[in-house]
Order: C-alpha cells, then sequence, then structure tokens
C-alpha cells in the first residue's frame, strides 16, 4: 500500500509506551480513536500489511495525520479511549460511541449510606469512585467490601423517625453477620459511618492509611479487652495485604479543572494541556507554542491559558499549572500541586510535552524526504488539511506595517510551487486610511490588488493567506465580495502565538500539527510577508523624516529630525507642541534652533 511518507516517517517516531491515538483525515477530523500498550507498534501495525477487514482497510486510506497522548497504564488508556470517542464520536468507531459508559461505585448520599454499583450519577451529594472499565474487577472489590464490612443492603428509608417507628425488623443480612442491624437501633450512625470511612479508604486505593486505621483500632479493642473485635481488624488488615487497587475518587461537589504546563529554553517553548471533566481527561494537547518576544514564563502561561480554554471549550474555574507562582487570570484560580492525584495530572502533561519533544528530535533524524522536493510536499499537504480542490500552487500573502497609524503599508508576497517567488512581489502605500486602522488597511490593499488582477485578467492565486485573526480576515472578505470574487478566491487567516488558522463563516479555528509542512509553509509565507513589508514601511519612514523642510535647520541631523517626526508626526504637531516636551526629546539647544526656525518662516509669511 502506498502510504504519505510524511505520515509513515511520523508514525515511525511514536514512542513505545502506554497511550492513546487519534486519526485524522484530510480536513483534520477524528474519524478514529485507539488505545495502545505500545503506541509505535499498534499504529505501525495499521500501515504495515494488506487488511482483510473491508473497514480498516477504508480506514487507514483517510488517514492523513496521527495525534496521540502518553499515559501512564493500559487502564488509563481505556478510561481516556472511552472519553474521546464520547466526546468526537468518530466514524469508525463502532464499540464504545453509544451513550453508556463505565460503571461507578457510589457511597449514596443517604442516612446510613448503601455502597454499590451504577452507571448513572446524580447532583446528589453522592460520593462516585471509578469509572471501572472491567465489571469483573469491581465486582470483586463490591464482593470484597460485603466481605469486609458490614453494611446494609436494603433500600429501607433509615431516617431517624422512620426507624423510631419500630416497623423494621432485621433481615437475613443481620443473622448472618452482614449488616449490624441499624434499622432497629441495633448500630448508630456514628459507628456505621467509622465504617464508611474505612470502604473510602478502600476504593480510593489508601490501602496505607487504611491499614493505619485499623491498627489503632485493633489496639483500642484490645485495650478495652475487646479481643473479638481486635481480631476482626487483624483479619482485615491480612485481607488488605492481598488488595492492591487503585481508583480515583470523583464527587459531584469537586469541580472540573485543566492542567496546563509550560516550559521555556533559550530557543523554544512548549505547552501540555489537559482538560479533566468530573475526573476524566476529555481532551489532551501538546505542541511547542510561539514566544516571539520571550516574555517570563509566568506571562506566557496568562497569555496562553485564556486561548486554550476558549479553543477546547472549556469553563473550567480551576487550573493546574507548572509553575509555583500566583497568576493573575479572570475568573480562574491557579494552584501548583505537589502530591496527589492532581500532580499525577500534572506529570502526565510533562511526560506528553518531553515525548512531543522527541519525536521532533527523531524525525529530524530520520528525515528521509529530499529537500528538493519538500516545497510541493507543503504544498500537497495544505491542499489535504484546508479541503481545496487543488494543491495551491500560487499563495499570495499580506501582511501590514505601520507605526502608530504612519507610514502605512501592506506587503503582498507570492509563493509558487511552494517556493518564493520574489519578482512578483508588491507593496501597497495605504491611501484611504487615516490613523491605526489594520482592518482598514487590510480591506483597501485586498481590494486594489484583486481590482488589478481582475481587470488585467490575470491569474487568481489558488490560496490567499491574510496575516492575522478573525478580525482581519472579515476585513478582506468584504473585500473579496465586493469585487464579487468569493467564489474564486480562498481566504485563510494566520493568528500569532497559537498559529491558528481561520476560515470565513467557520467560528472555531484550526490547529495544524506543529510538525506538518503545510504549517510551515504559512508560517514561511506570514514571514515573508512580514519581513518584505516591514522593511518598505522603515525606508518610508526614514525618507518622510529625512527628506522634510527641517534639513534646512542648520544643527539638526538626521536622527534628531526622524526623533521629532516619530515622537509629533507632522510638523504642524511640532510647532503647536509644548517647547518643554520637545527639549525632553532632542535637548533645549536643539529646541531653540527648531523654534527659531518656526519663528522666522512664520514671519516671512505674514509679509
Amino acid at each position: 500500500m502506498n502510504f504519505q511518507k510524511n505520515l509513515i516517517s511520523k508514525v515511525q517516531t511514536l514512542p513505545n509506551h502506554p497511550g492513546v491515538y487519534q486519526y485524522l483525515d484530510q480536513k483534520g477530523k477524528v474519524i478514529y480513536v485507539g488505545k495502545a500498550v505500545d503506541l509505535k507498534k499498534r499504529v505501525s501495525s495499521y500501515f504495515q500489511k494488506e487488511h482483510l477487514d473491508g473497514k480498516t482497510r477504508t480506514l487507514v486510506r483517510q488517514v492523513h495525520d496521527v495525534q496521540f497522548t502518553v499515559v501512564g497504564n493500559e487502564l488509563e488508556a481505556l478510561l481516556l479511549e472511552n472519553n474521546l470517542i464520547k466526546t468526537y464520536r468518530p466514524r469508525y468507531n463502532v464499540l464504545l460511541k453509544d451513550d453508556k459508559t463505565y460503571p461507578w461505585i457510589v457511597i449514596k448520599n443517604e442516612p446510613f449510606s448503601r455502597v454499590f454499583s451504577t452507571r448513572k450519577k446524580f447532583k446528589d451529594g453522592s460520593l462516585y469512585f471509578g469509572p471501572y472499565p472491567n465489571v469483573k474487577q469491581m465486582n470483586k472489590i463490591l464482593q470484597l467490601i460485603g466481605e469486609l464490612f458490614q453494611l446494609r443492603t436494603c433500600t429501607l428509608d433509615l431516617r431517624e423517625e422512620k426507624i423510631n417507628q419500630n416497623k423494621f425488623k432485621v433481615c437475613l443480612e443481620y443473622h448472618i453477620g452482614r449488616c449490624a442491624g441499624p434499622c432497629q437501633n441495633f448500630q448508630s450512625q456514628e459507628t456505621y459511618n467509622q465504617t464508611l470511612h474505612a470502604v473510602r479508604l478502600l476504593l480510593e486505593g489508601k490501602n496505607y492509611s487504611l491499614t493505619q486505621f485499623l491498627k489503632k483500632e485493633m489496639a483500642a479493642f484490645a485495650s478495652v479487652q475487646s479481643y473479638e473485635k481486635a481480631q476482626r481488624c487483624k483479619e482485615l488488615i491480612e485481607a488488605l495485604t492481598k488488595y492492591h487497587a487503585k481508583s480515583m475518587v470523583v464527587s459531584d461537589h469537586r469541580k472540573s479543572f485543566d492542567v496546563c504546563y509550560i516550559e521555556k529554553n533559550n530557543e523554544e517553548a512548549w505547552l501540555g494541556y489537559l482538560v479533566v471533566k468530573e475526573g476524566n481527561i476529555v481532551n489532551a494537547y501538546a505542541s511547542k507554542v510561539s514566544d516571539p518576544l520571550d516574555v517570563p514564563l509566568a506571562t506566557l502561561y496568562i497569555q496562553l491559558i485564556p486561548q486554550l480554554q476558549a479553543h477546547f471549550e472549556s469553563h473550567s474555574k480551576e487550573i493546574i499549572v507548572g509553575i509555583d507562582k500566583p497568576l493573575f487570570l479572570a475568573d480562574t484560580k491557579n494552584s501548583y500541586p505537589k502530591i496527589g492525584e492532581k500532580k499525577q495530572l500534572l506529570q502526565m502533561a510533562i511526560n506528553n510535552v518531553r515525548h512531543a519533544q522527541l519525536q521532533v528530535k527523531k524525525a529530524k533524524i530520520n528525515k528521509s524526504v529530499s529537500e528538493k522536493n519538500l516545497p510541493m510536499q507543503a504544498v500537497n499537504e495544505l491542499q489535504l488539511a484546508l479541503g481545496l480542490k487543488e494543491p495551491p500552487q500560487y499563495i499570495e500573502c499580506f501582511d501590514n506595517s505601520n507605526l502608530q497609524g504612519t507610514n502605512a503599508v501592506s506587503a503582498c508576497v507570492v509563493f509558487k510551487n511552494g517556493l518564493p517567488s520574489n519578482s512578483d512581489y508588491r507593496l501597497f502605500n495605504v491611501k484611504s486610511v487615516v490613523g491605526p486602522d489594520d482592518f482598514s488597511t487590510m480591506k483597501e490593499a485586498v481590494f486594489r490588488r484583486y481590482h488589478r488582477l481582475k481587470e488585467e485578467g490575470s491569474p487568481l492565486p489558488n490560496l490567499v493567506v491574510i496575516d492575522g485573526g478573525k478580525g482581519q480576515l472579515s476585513a478582506a472578505m468584504e473585500a473579496v465580495h465586493s469585487l464579487n470574487l468569493q467564489n474564486e478566491l480562498h481566504l485563510i487567516g494566520l493568528a500569532k502565538r497559537l498559529e491558528e488558522i481561520y476560515k470565513p463563516g467557520v467560528s472555531k479555528s484550526m490547529l495544524l500539527s506543529r510538525r506538518s509542512l503545510a504549517l510551515k509553509l504559512v508560517q514561511q509565507l506570514r514571514d515573508e510577508a512580514h519581513r518584505f513589508g516591514l522593511s518598505h514601511h522603515r525606508s518610508r519612514r526614514s525618507k518622510n523624516a529625512l527628506g522634510s523642510e527641517l534639513d534646512q535647520i542648520k544643527g539638526l541631523g538626521p536622527k534628531t529630525i526622524e526623533i521629532l517626526f516619530q515622537e509629533f508626526k507632522s510638523i504642524s504637531a511640532m510647532k503647536s507642541a509644548d517647547p518643554k516636551l520637545i527639549s525632553k526629546k532632542i535637548g533645549a539647544a536643539k529646541t531653540r534652533l527648531l523654534l527659531q526656525y518656526f519663528s522666522k518662516n512664520q514671519s516671512a509669511n505674514s509679509l
């Protein structure tokens, strides 16, 4: 079978660890979710042989990208797989795509609480433990609880007033020693709650804490010569040494939260992000992030977290972070756990960052594609990623440059067959926009560019990239609609930092893999447009500053004149400015020369 070389290369760099993998089609939609004890072996098996199963063959033909999340063990992989299937409802997942879920063990919020299994959770104050993908394991736990602890199994209403009416009688469970008879006041609520405390420790996997609790009970019974009860505690301790199970506790009082880990070094920044709802991981993401301003780590957290929450549609009010420092986040509190389950989830985010970094390194080492073929391969990848009808061999990209609205220019760079076509670059000195209005500047440039191409009958690009988010893209689309070219031009917007891609009429952004050639091509377009436009903007700004009437003033050099124009923008503004403010910028002596020149010219004009 023939598969894309870049996909095969990516599969070869997967880690040999337990985890969950997601197959994406050419539109970036998740079409299959699977779990694996060994990610590399499991995913590789799809692309190394001819499958007899027709569904599998069809699935493999539609796979264009693979994403993965590393977890601690096979059980965690099974739970995450179930959550992701219910979140994305992939087309090729059948077994777990229905609305059923794994069962839980519940300690019911009621007098003399019952302990039983359920597939439904209610917000009634009860405690839920699980979920248990292995139902046999859950039943064994319930059987062990029934053997070790005296708990009621009946459904009687054991409120105090009901018990005092003496309408209940003990059942067989009492006579065989499985229940202590709270229905007839043979057991107090306080004593029953102590038993529930031990059960809860068992379900939380806190075997050491439970053992210590039972040892204290045993010593207390022995001190008052209650040897039968002390012996019972000893038997429980011995039974616990043979039982080792760990389950995550979830209470409806416990809020959902997100987990964010960011790390920086001298060259790059990486992030790992988990979305946890009611104790279940429903989304996991790890990627390199853009940090062009080299901001402090805390600032990077503050800037990225709102964007990530918006992208994953998370409304959690708590976020676990990998920095021991308070962050000022609107309506969200952050914490840095050092122990417990939240610390384990933070470590999972860290591990996913490590594996993502390792995959990038392996990809560089194992790179087998010729550099000469990379440009067209990037073009083909971009076609698949954006769902275009034909490869975008002719791409144009727009970017604006200005200094507080002055000397505004817009640059248009052209790439053909994935490579820059310098002779086709164009610059637009903005004519109709006053002040710093990036949207209107973009609209003017796009209109002028394609109005001319339309009049000349010149070929239109297969794709137009707008440097910016929804605002710039909407402004560009207004220009396209005014020219009636909306059916002939395909536009996308590229927002910085998370490198999100926006399409016209689509509210949610699109994230391409950081390692994809398609994203690198779009980034190259954006960077080249920024370089080209900024270079012309600086040149124009210098000419405007140095080619003014102020050149006639002896004693004012080019740098001083440029400082004046940067600060005051125009000669009329300089004339009306406070001399003290001018003096702060260029000094008292040069200010006198400037004012003398203005005074002399004014006198001459009045004559």
